[in-house]
């Protein structure tokens, strides 16, 4: 009777062994295709059935990206409304969207130099993910000025005849990712490019309502080089091209002559700048015995809020030429 008995314990310990082998078996093959599948969706860069997650380091980059890209993507921009990209730094969240992104453009040309060593790892890290919108543009076309240390004038969005190429390198950036949709991405394209066009225009007939001697754009950071030389202004700011600079009580005496010398009737403030630095420069030109008027905020380094017109590219450079123009002829 006892050898019975231990030969059931026996038979139903066997049987719970092997359940158990089989249990385990089967939990391991679950995870281990589970795991797959997460770290196959990690190498997909666009899926079926749902837009291509875009992230721009800009609000102007996302916006000809979402131009473009239409339905087909959806676009996330990281610096808002009158952020500075010179000195802005990835925060925790960012990073955390930046690699879950199946797209990131950014500028370039140490615009985002606050930013750069993450943008470094992250191209490294996911080489067919991560593009610089200005690096297919021709080099003999970017400015290049001795006191910014052999590097380029990151500006270019001021020229829309150079932005009307970063759009188009957007244009085969989202195609390279998604071939299928190549049609919806080149039609886009085309009639954004034909409105770029009729921009580019618009600037050129507007600036040139103000005297040839009056184009004198004089603003708190030298971020409209471009924009001088494609639309015939000159151009002075208080700090360099990059907002890493500070400006001193030399630089701000330096410009105030200037403008006294000039009789330069309006200076410009910028949404990403405070405009202490310019309020000081429209004191120190008073001390001087003349009156310089603040002829309005222009959009420099970051768009206006979203729900505004200026919270587009081309509604921001409507913007700035119509404020430039209305500041350097009111009066005549």
């Amino acid at each position: 009777m006892k050898s019975k008995i231990r030969d059931y314990a026996f038979a139903w310990l066997f049987l719970n062994i092997t359940f158990l082998f089989l249990f385990l078996s089967c939990s391991d093959q679950k995870t281990t295709e589970t795991s797959t599948k997460l770290n196959n969706q990690k190498l997909v860069t666009s899926v079926k059935g749902r837009p291509l997650q875009v992230v721009a380091t800009t609000g102007m980059i996302a916006d000809v990206a979402a131009k473009i890209g239409g339905d087909k993507i959806v676009v996330t921009s990281l610096m808002g409304s009158g952020v500075d990209p010179h000195l802005y730094k990835a925060s925790a969240g960012d990073v955390e969207r930046l690699s879950q992104a199946d797209l990131i453009l950014y500028n370039g040309l140490h615009l985002e130099a606050g930013m750069g060593g993450v943008l470094e790892r992250l191209a490294d890290q996911y080489t067919h993910r991560v593009f610089c919108v200005t690096d297919q543009l021709d080099r003999s076309k970017l400015m290049a000025p001795p006191e910014f240390e052999g590097a380029y004038d990151p500006h270019i969005w001021f020229d829309v005849s150079l932005w009307s190429k970063v759009a188009e390198s957007i244009r085969d950036i989202l195609i390279q990712r998604s071939p299928s949709l190549r049609d919806d991405f080149q039609q886009q394209a085309e009639r954004y490019l034909l409105k770029l066009t009729g921009l580019h225009d618009y600037v050129q007939k507007s600036a040139s309502q103000i005297p040839s001697d009056q184009r004198v754009l004089v603003t708190a950071h030298d971020a409209f080089g471009y924009f001088g030389r494609a639309y015939g202004f000159e151009v002075l700011g208080l700090q360099g091209i990059s907002t890493v600079t500070e400006a001193g009580t030399a630089d701000v005496r330096q410009l105030a002559q200037f403008i006294a010398d000039r009789q330069i009737s309006a200076i410009f403030v910028e949404s990403s700048i405070p405009r202490q630095s310019i309020e000081a420069v429209q004191a120190a030109v008073r001390a001087r015995g003349f009156a310089v008027k603040i002829g309005g905020e222009l959009f420099s380094d970051a768009m206006g809020d979203s729900v505004s017109a200026q919270g587009t590219y081309t509604g921001m450079i409507r913007h700035n030429i119509d404020i430039i123009v209305d500041g350097l002829t009111e009066g005549d």
